[in-house]
């Protein structure tokens, strides 16, 4: 989180200004937090520039939820399969969610090449009579990020913007529905953002449970059920950091950009001994992700790292390496702290390893 927002959440539960209680206290059904969701979708509306045509729904589960609650809502058995791509940990796990409810067709997989890579648009061939179509934007294990919207515009196209919504500018106006859970951009976890269009809306099957019903969450307001008061407030304090402080989304993109192109210099300067990756078109400017020589080095470098006061290195653990997130809190400043760190290590354990081990 921002520091200001550290900042201000701490502040808030011991007393929320103008209200003599914690923040931790305060009912969600109070006019309180009724101004905190009013003012929160405020934040999203004008950062995105939505069009009126579009709710911006507060609602829990995470992408998990979505990825069953969108098939739900929209694919029916016996009726034409919905595409997906398949580029990495996360979107593979939208698809068995999505089978249960209806076919899915894979439009493109990159598993057999390791997820490396995303797809040109040569590889990709759509359906004109799909229900929708689904992607993630930016997959965080592998490190990959679209930098482009892809898809037809005549299909519904959803995406799960999780670990890079509101980081750079969308045209959501081209999305039926985005979808992003917390702890990555926007706040604790808890809270899952979702922009969906009114037509989606409005063609919620009956029979549905309520708490899986877009309408039933529309409706109230983002209060149906009682929600996560303080990640709620907290995300909406982080919009109103991305507006005021930072100046917008284009701003952070800037910002973002930036950082990314510090380390992954740092990356392609090192001779060999860091390796990105991912294909260097498809590189997420959120989650760069390197190997060093050996598991031995990266074993080290991840606790050599903590000792310097920098966490949180190791990769996922379906893939190993290192992983370094670089979500719109981290600052330059901590980019460049890190990049110092991997020139030290460099130094000091090509000292004990010949160079051809890793050249």
């Amino acid at each position: 989180m921002p520091d200001v927002v550290l900042e201000e959440t701490q502040a808030a539960i011991r007393e929320v200004p103008g209200t003599c209680l914690s923040l931790l206290g305060l009912s969600h059904r109070s006019a309180w937090f009724q101004s905190v969701v009013e003012e929160a979708e405020e934040h999203f509306r004008a950062l995105l520039r939505l069009p009126r045509e579009y709710h911006v729904l507060f609602l829990q589960g995470g992408s998990t939820q979505q990825f069953a609650q969108i098939a739900m809502t929209l694919l029916r058995r016996g009726g034409p399969a919905s595409d997906y791509l398949h580029t990495g940990y996360w979107s593979g796990k939208s698809l068995p969610e999505a089978r249960t409810q209806g076919p899915v067709r894979v439009v493109w997989s990159g598993e057999a090449d390791g997820f490396r890579r995303l797809p040109a648009d040569a590889e990709l061939d759509f359906q004109a009579d799909a229900p929708y179509f689904h992607y993630v934007s930016n997959e965080t294990v592998e490190g990959l990020q679209f930098h482009r919207v892809i898809g037809s515009d005549r299909v519904r196209r959803i995406c799960d913007m999780s670990s890079d919504f509101l980081s750079r500018p969308v045209d959501v106006s081209r999305f039926a529905l985005v979808y992003a859970h917390a702890q990555k951009n926007l706040g604790p976890s808890g809270v899952t953002v979702v922009v969906v269009h009114d037509d989606i809306v409005r063609s919620v099957p009956d029979g549905l449970p309520s708490m899986l019903d877009y309408r039933c969450h529309a409706e109230a307001h983002s209060s149906f059920n009682t929600p996560p008061v303080f990640g709620i407030y907290v995300t909406m304090l982080v919009a109103r950091w991305l507006r005021s402080a930072i100046g917008g989304l284009e701003q952070m993109a800037a910002i973002n950009a930036s950082k990314a192109q510090q380390l992954y210099r740092a990356i392609d300067s090192s001779d060999g001994f860091y390796h990105g990756r991912a294909a260097r078109s498809d590189r997420s400017e959120m989650n760069v992700v390197f190997t060093l020589p050996s598991a031995r080095l990266e074993d080290e470098f991840v606790r050599e790292a903590e000792l310097a006061g920098l966490f949180g290195l190791a990769g996922h653990r379906s893939l190993g390496g290192i992983r370094a997130s670089l979500y719109n809190a981290v600052t330059p400043a901590s980019v460049a702290v890190l990049v110092d760190f991997m020139r030290d290590f460099q130094a000091r354990a090509v000292q004990r390893v010949p160079e051809h081990v890793y050249a």
